[in-house]
């Protein structure tokens, strides 16, 4: 059978612009659809020369070819149009989702991605500083070794299903529109399985547990995430598996904070040592280093102590660690301290006992 005139099957001159034949062709799409014309061959022929048509003026090169020869000028291109709806599905199924909301009808052999997993872990306060590397066992499903992911007890094979007869869709009539949904019977496999494998129970995985190394880089903090590509649940038919996405959660310490990489602490001192000066220890992560406190040190000073926080997340090298020293009040006081206590605020000229108000 002779082919039409491309033009002609849209309904347009050769002069239309790639928007109007864009929209031309999508209100085609639309009447003819086969969702929407169950059983109607005329329709679905028109359905496949439309397509046909937008498939080679769509194409500048194409579409010159076609003005200056004809279908002859298309044989050295290789497109001989589309031999079924599969075809056209595939290369215009962003179209229609895009444009309809309609099912594509691809194929349900088509490699479909894994699941994503999801792995919570506990790490100390120093942990998360510096980093570690742990071992975790995951449960993941696997392809059922028995039945190779059939489903089917070995020796078996499933059937055709009766409510679609193997499309693995059924279509409803809602006024003007006839809409595709899946099979609820099979699912829309097209397939249903009457002797299922008695490993999988029919559905051709089966849960493992799965050992994976998790290299937890210093800086985390509480709420990070890694993700661990290709480490999630197997894809089906071929696809991709997904990805394993852990969470981490750090305890808090009795001691430090942390404010970005710098790692916070208070540390208190008696009036004496901040009054005459002292050195005093101070905990870190990696330890206990000195610091000087001077003569006269005012309670909520800070000191710093250069690269003892916490591991840069993003480069090389460490935070700080602020020191705040607090001073400690001595709540019981024995006779002989109250004394010097008391002689030490006389020579200081201060008074002991408030006896005006405290505005006045």
């Amino acid at each position: 059978m002779e082919k039409r005139d491309y033009y002609d099957v849209l309904g347009l001159s050769r002069g239309a612009s790639d928007e109007e034949i864009k929209k031309i062709y999508r209100k085609l799409a639309m009447k003819y659809h086969p969702d929407r014309n169950p059983g109607k061959k005329e329709a679905e022929e028109k359905f496949k020369e439309a397509a046909e048509a937008y498939e080679v003026l769509r194409d500048p090169e194409k579409r010159r070819l076609y003005d200056q020869f004809g279908h002859e000028g298309l044989k050295g291109t290789g497109f001989r149009g589309f031999s079924g709806f599969e075809d056209i599905f595939s290369t215009f199924g962003d179209i229609f989702e895009d444009f309809f909301g309609l099912g594509t009808r691809r194929s349900r052999t088509a490699a479909r991605r894994g699941a994503d997993l999801r792995y919570d872990i506990q790490l100390s306060f120093a942990e998360a500083a510096f980093g570690k590397e742990t071992e975790i066992e995951i449960p993941k499903a696997f392809q059922c070794d028995r039945c190779e992911g059939t489903g089917s007890k070995p020796g078996t094979y499933p059937v055709t299903c009766p409510g679609c007869q193997g499309k693995g869709q059924t279509i409803r009539s809602q006024g003007f529109f006839s809409i595709s949904t899946a099979c609820p019977h099979c699912n829309g496999e097209g397939k249903i399985i009457t002797n299922p494998c008695v490993d999988c129970r029919g559905t051709g995985k089966v849960t493992k547990k799965k050992k994976v190394s998790a290299k937890i880089p210093g800086g985390v903090e509480d709420g990070s995430r890694l993700r661990l590509r290709g480490e999630g649940e197997e894809g089906e038919r071929g696809g991709a598996s997904g990805d394993l996405y852990v969470v981490l959660h750090v305890e808090r310490h009795p001691l430090f904070d942390r404010e970005g990489d710098d790692i916070i602490c208070q540390i208190p001192i008696s009036f004496t040592q901040a009054a005459l000066g002292t050195e005093i220890d101070i905990p870190t992560l990696n330890g206990t280093k000195k610091i000087h406190v001077p003569r006269g040190t005012q309670s909520g000073h800070t000191f710093r102590l250069k690269g003892e926080g916490t591991h840069h997340l993003r480069g090389h090298g460490r935070g700080d660690q602020i020191v705040q020293v607090i001073l400690k009040t001595p709540t019981k006081l024995t006779k002989k301290q109250e004394e010097l206590l008391r002689e030490f605020a006389r020579i200081n000229g201060e008074e002991t006992i408030l006896k005006k108000g405290f505005w006045k």
